[in-house]
């Protein structure tokens, strides 16, 4: 058996018992309007009393979906961990549709190559990707969000699951105290 010398750092904040998780396409909008209300809702729930989780689900209809989850997972082996993944996921959000194609098959990003969005992405976070992207059995990592997704039932972003059980009541159109009040009970 081979020893890898890396380690892909869990996307969890908080130390509660109450499990929120989110499945997130990191180029989707309401997948990044989802991101965007995470830390409220650890601050507005106490970190003590959930767990947030982001899973990671590619789509592939979002044309350069997997380059991007490889990127946020590669960051996660850097130095930092996930709050080094969190700014990749961060820069993608906040600039989403310069990582995607007009309506999944045209546009601007129909000339781009994995590397030039790769280092668009290095610019926007400040994250040096490269490296890590190619570390040659990452995909044993990405490979597990989509499995756990697939075992899950998931099929769009972002859906969301409390405690194991998906909550089809759930948006990223909710106000984070609906969210607080779904996973808390209160």
């Amino acid at each position: 058996m081979t020893e890898t010398s890396w380690h892909a750092d869990p996307l969890r904040w908080g130390n509660g018992p109450r499990i929120f998780e989110v499945f997130l396409e990191p180029t989707d909008p309401y997948s990044a309007k989802a991101f965007n209300k995470l830390d409220a809702l650890l601050e507005q729930a106490g970190e003590e009393k959930i767990t947030v989780k982001i899973r990671l689900h590619s789509q592939p209809w979002d044309m350069y979906s997997g380059v991007i989850v490889r990127c946020i997972i590669a960051a996660s082996t850097l130095e930092g961990g996930k709050e080094t993944a969190k700014k990749v996921l961060a820069a993608v959000a906040a600039r989403r549709e310069e990582f995607e194609f007009d309506h999944h098959a045209g546009g601007a990003n129909m000339d781009a190559t994995p590397n030039q969005i790769i280092e668009r992405l290095e610019g926007y976070s400040g994250v040096k990707l490269k490296d890590a992207f190619a570390i040659a059995d990452l995909d044993r990592e990405i490979k597990w969000h989509c499995r756990y997704a697939r075992q899950n039932g998931i099929h769009v972003s972002p859906t969301f699951m409390i405690d194991g059980l998906v909550q089809a009541d759930v948006s990223s159109g909710n106000d984070v105290a609906t969210w607080v009040k779904k996973v808390l009970g209160h």
